[in-house]
């Protein structure tokens, strides 16, 4: 189980929750939600001992030493390669499954109260004897994860990243492929100042749900310290 990571600098991630986050802000929540997706696969990795690795695959070269402070202990790394997201998804696979993995889960970074049973559910699709592709289906129309035993370079291709159309369009190729889907309960990635809002009513409100399990604890406690410094409240 690998998190898609990039290096969390100010000015170069999460700019789309500026405002009402400062870039200084925004690169400290994003430490937040690495930390706390990394602590999701931590725990499946502890329940299932010596069936899943967790690691980062991340990117720029060189930001070694900051992922070594923000994951848990047995993490391993994973450079990031390709131009675009598709090749970047499609290379991490394939490095994985070549070092001798017998199934590969991509994680995004920007889900951090992400229920730790839908990586148990991935994980537990992937044994299937049969080929398939796990995908867990965004609100914003992508997804927050995809789950493969072999890589597929077609399922990468000819996706329009970044728009509401990345899962219908990667279900249909993956269809075209003749492989099955497995679909995860939808969830929800942070990236704008609206799923910010929802982020905050689900750590905040009484049984929230990213609480419920441990997951979004870091990203919690740096929140209940940033949002009185806020000019104008995250929650409505």
């Amino acid at each position: 189980m690998g998190i898609m990571a990039k290096v969390p600098r100010s000015g170069e991630v999460k700019t789309r929750l500026v405002p009402p986050l400062t870039h200084q802000q925004a690169s400290l929540l994003s430490e937040c939600f690495l930390r706390d997706v990394a602590a999701s696969i931590a725990r499946t990795v502890d329940a299932h001992p010596g069936r899943v690795q967790g690691l980062a695959v991340y990117l720029p070269q060189g930001g070694e030493q900051v992922f070594d402070r923000l994951l848990p202990q047995g993490f391993r790394l994973l450079l990031q390669r390709g131009e675009d997201l598709g090749e970047r998804l499609f290379h991490a696979t394939e490095d994985l499954l070549s070092a001798g993995f017998d199934s590969v889960c991509l994680v995004n970074a920007d889900s951090p109260t992400l229920p730790d049973s839908l990586l148990r559910e991935a994980m537990l699709a992937l044994q299937a004897p049969e080929e398939r592709v796990v995908l867990g289906p965004a609100t914003d129309g992508g997804y927050y994860l995809i789950g493969l035993k072999r890589a597929r370079r077609r399922l990468f291709q000819g996706i329009s990243w970044s728009t509401s159309e990345v899962l219908a369009q990667t279900v249909e190729r993956a269809r075209e492929m003749s492989l099955d889907v497995h679909l995860l309960p939808e969830w929800y990635d942070v990236d704008d100042r609206q799923s910010l809002r929802l982020l905050c009513r689900d750590l905040f409100a009484a049984n929230g749900g990213g609480a419920r399990d441990g997951s979004g604890t870091s990203t919690r406690a740096f929140l209940e310290t940033l949002l009185p410094q806020l000019d104008s409240p995250a929650i409505e």
